[in-house]
């Protein structure tokens, strides 16, 4: 069960970090590639900021009903409808036909900003039990969805780093987050066993989750992870 105001405090740290980026980009830099093929650095940027977006669009839908089972935020990245090839297809084109109608390389570090203003005036009025549906159609709580949006922002924030060739900014309290999606019920010197390099002295890194995510060069054992409690998620 994940806090809200921890969350809410995390997805805002890791927007500010990403915004400052974004802001600063040069038009040399947006056209670099990522390991996000066949996006570059402009549309990875813009399917980023339009995956916090997307919190806008689930709070403005209509409710699940009480008795739809909920999805959990690690449930939320199971292979299903929203990885099949033609969501992929549409995730995919659709960002490189926004980043293609980009007016400067900045412009999404402006989005971005503005569609977080908007989200932390609103985010406070919305109850604890708060339901919404995604995209996908999965009920969720709020709370939960934002935490997708937190494993969003971080991941694809490696992956701009990487392609930028900085180290990545992401925010500790984000880590945290995602931490516990990934390693939650992993008992640290279990993981220490099954993943050495990715063990730091709070438990899993970010060298961890860069192994378990395709973040990394390093040649993990899927199945040792899996059985010691880390949670795979299917990534589109």
């Amino acid at each position: 069960m994940f806090d809200r105001a921890v969350v809410v405090s995390a997805l805002g740290a890791e927007v500010a970090a990403l915004e400052e980026v974004l802001l600063g980009l040069s038009e040399s830099e947006v056209v670099l590639p990522t390991r996000c093929a066949p996006w570059d650095v402009a549309a990875l940027s813009v399917h980023t900021v339009g995956s916090l977006r997307q919190v806008a669009v689930a709070l403005d839908g209509e409710e699940p009903g009480v008795s739809a089972p909920l999805v959990s935020a690690a449930g939320y990245y199971v292979p299903e409808v929203r990885f099949s090839p033609a969501v992929n297809r549409a995730r995919v084109e659709g960002a490189l036909e926004r980043a293609a109608r980009r007016s400067d390389a900045a412009e999404p570090g402006r989005v971005l900003r503005g569609s977080w203003e908007a989200l932390a005036v609103r985010l406070p009025g919305e109850p604890e039990g708060r339901r919404i549906v995604t995209r996908h159609g999965d009920p969720m709580l709020v709370t939960d969805y934002l935490v997708t949006r937190v494993v969003e922002l971080v991941l694809h924030g490696v992956d701009l780093a990487d392609a930028l060739g900085r180290e990545p900014w992401t925010a500790g309290a984000a880590l945290d987050v995602v931490r516990a999606v990934l390693f939650g019920s992993v008992e640290p010197g279990e993981l220490a066993r099954v993943l050495p390099d990715g063990a730091g002295a709070g438990g899993a890194s970010l060298v961890a989750v860069r192994a378990v995510t395709g973040r990394s060069d390093s040649e993990v054992d899927r199945a040792a992870l899996e059985a010691a409690g880390v949670t795979f998620l299917a990534l589109g």
